[in-house]
């Protein structure tokens, strides 16, 4: 299926060559050089600002590329697989913008397109010091000026971007009792100020990942700030910045999949390469375990990533819990797959210069901040929380707009351009998403009568939709809740957010398993390859008995080796990677292990049964405990 966003990130992704080649400005080479001076990658941002990177940040109407969010986070994707201090450092000026294309002026926002257009950094200055992301605590104060304007003192802090810069979108209080009509949001050109007057950088943060990035701060001191500055109507910074939010938060799963893909190759490398007791990582059970369900977490991240940066524009009256639960679980899916692949990389994880240059502990240093932008995961879920009396009603009622998550799901459908103007901080009738669960079952259900092949995934969909029913009763019980929120109500949250993921593995493979069947990717779609392994890895995460089946597993870990060999992406779409197609070294005899249940098995029989053990079945007694079999997380381990 050649599919517009992936065409156009596979255009960058060709421009920017072998990452691992020689000469190639954009080089996991030169990633590490920079981390370690802790060095503001400029000479890479050149590269992509000369492919014209920063259009995507612009909406087409003020002169951009922007058409549609789906493209912008496959764009970015491809940067942050390479390094995710460029995708942040570079990618903010879109942060930066937002609030502007949400609520700014016609005249603001042409203005700022050709600032953006010609290179200049914009940032967002939300949080501050004292108050971290508690926004209507904020002190930073604009005291008006007798003709409109306002002086603004006060001090933003961990601010990306904040020294490099020329403009900021500053939340600002301009009402002294504050409150959520105190706000508003200020766009403060630099340019026009005295550095040292009327405002100082501070010092860039040291931090423990992204590291070159801009991480600092700016203090003000009476700036002079015009009326002009104003984006959408004084007192409604608050509500401008929570809708922005639900646009820059659906974008951080880019950052997430970037992560994702970058370190599963690396992990994938590993295990295919070193050799324990005689024979490859990649034979071992548990080995094999922990790299499936690797692969299926990462392409639940990306199903969900893609309806809901379709949703942007199809369901942007919902955006609000699609938003909330793609930017909560999409972050902590990948720092669960990472861990996870620790395990295999062992000391190497963590050490330079050993496994690929050391790249892996730079991701996973690098990708922990992901969960803290744009509200941390705890601000997430009670986003969700807040919304349970209008999510349960409309489940029970079949409210919320299933047209439009049809629109979503379907990636032939061409996406309309997005009506900001229809950004809600409540999805007042419920998530068309989780609503579309029933006919998404029911589809597959007609599809498996005269495909058997089909029926796994159709188990595990069926069991997903008797968990959705129930996950609702349990969100009901605490649909009054305000303030004060308990911590089963959060994970009343979480189990939702696992619940719409489903939901939107499902509707995507319905409404394209067949035009995505004839693409390079069309095998992982091909009886439902994908889908039964995804379902049954949410259905686990969800707490489910007897999920795990062993048997889901297999295939599609070995279409991430081939993609290995390839050299396309292990994604649900193709994408063809700039790096060459490494050739597998060849595979040793074959071995007895020990399964779960205290048989043994010869090697290809360990590898399909044992490879998929859930981890609680395999903690006492799995086949990479027991015997020479030998634990792949301890054996590789070993330096």
């Amino acid at each position: 299926m050649d599919h517009p966003p992936y065409r156009v990130a596979q255009e960058l992704e060709q421009l920017l060559g072998d990452p691992d080649g020689p000469g190639t400005v954009f080089s996991h080479a030169r990633s590490l050089e920079l981390d370690e001076k802790e060095e503001f990658p400029a000479d890479i941002c050149r590269t992509l600002e000369d492919w014209r990177i920063q259009d995507f940040y612009v909406p087409a109407e003020h002169g951009g590329r922007l058409t549609d969010y789906e493209t912008v986070m496959q764009v970015m994707r491809v940067v942050a697989r390479r390094d995710l201090t460029v995708a942040i450092g570079h990618g903010k000026t879109y942060l930066g913008a937002v609030c502007v294309w949400v609520s700014g002026s016609a005249g603001q926002a042409r203005a700022l397109a050709d600032d953006i257009r010609a290179g200049l950094p914009v940032s967002l200055a939300l949080t501050e010091r004292a108050h971290g992301s508690d926004l209507l605590a904020g002190d930073v104060l604009g005291e008006p000026d007798g003709h409109g304007g306002w002086h603004l003192t006060g001090e933003k802090w961990l601010i990306n971007n904040a020294t490099r810069g020329s403009l900021l979108s500053v939340l600002t209080r301009t009402d002294p009792d504050g409150g959520p009509r105190g706000f508003t949001v200020l766009l403060v050109d630099k340019r026009r100020l005295r550095e040292g007057d009327d405002y100082h950088c501070l010092d860039k943060i040291p931090t423990h990942g992204i590291r070159g990035a801009d991480i600092s701060g700016i203090a003000f001191a009476a700036a002079p700030v015009p009326a002009g500055a104003a984006v959408g109507p004084v007192g409604g910074g608050v509500e401008t910045v929570l809708k922005a939010l639900q646009l820059t938060r659906t974008m951080c799963a880019s950052l997430s999949l970037g992560a994702a893909d970058h370190a599963l190759r690396i992990a994938l490398d590993f295990v295919e390469r070193r050799e324990l007791y005689g024979r490859r990582l990649v034979e071992l059970p548990q080995a094999r375990h922990v790299l499936a369900s690797a692969a299926a977490d990462v392409l639940a991240g990306e199903a969900l990533a893609t309806v809901a940066a379709r949703s942007v524009h199809t369901l942007t009256g919902e955006l609000s819990v699609a938003a909330a639960v793609t930017k909560y679980l999409v972050p902590t899916g990948t720092e669960t797959v990472i861990a996870e692949l620790t395990r295999l990389l062992g000391a190497r994880a963590f050490l330079k210069d050993v496994h690929a240059r050391g790249m892996f502990q730079k991701v996973d240093r690098d990708h922990r901040i992901v969960g803290l932008f744009d509200g941390n995961t705890l601000v997430n879920l009670n986003s969700l929380v807040n919304q349970f009396r209008s999510l349960v009603r409309g489940w029970r009622r079949g409210g919320g707009d299933t047209a439009g998550a049809v629109r979503a799901f379907d990636l032939s459908v061409p996406l309309p351009p997005l009506d900001a103007a229809r950004l809600s901080l409540v999805a007042r009738h419920g998530s068309g998403i989780m609503a579309s669960l029933p006919d998404s079952v029911a589809a597959l259900r007609t599809e498996a009568e005269g495909r058997p092949e089909l029926k796994n995934a159709l188990a595990s969909a069926e069991r997903l939709l008797a968990v959705t029913d129930r996950v609702h009763e349990e969100m009901d019980a605490y649909r009054s809740v305000v303030s004060d929120v308990p911590p089963a109500a959060f994970d009343a949250a979480r189990h939702y957010s696992l619940c719409l993921a489903g939901a939107a593995c499902l509707g995507l493979w319905t409404h394209n398993h067949r035009a995505a069947g004839e693409g390079g990717t069309g095998a992982l779609w091909a009886d439902g390859l994908w889908l039964w392994p995804v379902l049954d890895r949410l259905l686990a995460r969800l707490g489910e008995p007897d999920a795990g089946k062993p048997d889901a597993y297999p295939p599609l870990l070995e279409h991430l080796r081939r993609t290995r060999t390839s050299g396309d992406l292990f994604s649900l779409l193709p994408l063809r990677l700039a790096t060459a197609a490494v050739a597998d070294p060849p595979s040793t005899a074959p071995y007895a292990a020990r399964s779960a249940d205290g048989t043994t098995a010869s090697a290809p029989a360990a590898a399909a049964g044992g490879a998929v053990r859930p981890r609680a079945a395999s903690a006492g007694a799995s086949a990479a405990g027991n015997g020479r079999g030998g634990s792949a997380a301890h054996g590789a381990a070993e330096p």
